[in-house]
């Protein structure tokens, strides 16, 4: 049996996908959400899922890492950022060596980094007049958006494309790709 838990800051669709894809799944456990957002949808979308989902404050995730000897104890195979904003510590990365993977909504090394995360992106995206964008997964090291790539997947822009326009399309990307690429790398031993 795999073990999986997610990380998500807001809304929680990428996790609602996720946890949808691997529903008939036998051989996959969705542990666990871990949200450090106590105002996010995510926390809803858990319950309706019925998902444990663990609200936690920056003292548990970065001081004393409570956070971290949870996942230590959990031991998962995978641990997933679905829409988690904040930068993970050197800590969980030594802990957990490339088993912490992200989904990025742009084609790094493009339209990445600190403050760099949805409509922030896409709205750079269409303000630079890009032709392309897409999605980038990648494992997570201890900068924004600069660990290895897994796998990008980009999709064309029309001149006309608004930031909601760029946004629509680089969902269908990560609903699409985020659980086949996750499935692969749980997959790949």
């Amino acid at each position: 049996m795999k073990k999986i838990v997610l990380f998500a800051s807001g809304s929680g669709s990428n996790v609602e996908n996720i946890v949808n894809f691997y529903k008939e799944n036998e051989k996959v456990e969705i542990l666990r959400v871990f949200t450090n957002n106590p105002k996010a949808y995510v926390i809803e979308r858990c319950a309706k899922l019925n998902i444990e989902c663990t609200v936690f404050g920056r003292k548990e995730f970065r001081d004393n890492l409570v956070i971290l000897d949870e996942l230590r104890s959990i031991n998962p195979d995978l641990i997933v950022l679905a829409g988690f904003l904040w930068l993970i510590p050197s800590d969980y990365i030594q802990s957990f060596p490339q088993k912490i993977v992200n989904i990025h909504p742009a084609m790094l090394p493009k339209y990445g980094g600190k403050g760099m995360f949805g409509q922030h992106v896409h709205e750079a995206v269409v303000q630079n007049g890009e032709k392309e964008t897409g999605i980038t997964i990648h494992y997570v090291n201890e900068r924004y958006d600069e660990g290895q790539i897994i796998k990008q997947i980009s999709c064309e822009l029309k001149s006309t494309d608004t930031a909601e326009d760029v946004a629509s399309k680089i969902h269908e990307l990560e609903y699409t790709h985020f659980p086949l690429a996750i499935d692969e790398l749980l997959n790949k031993d």
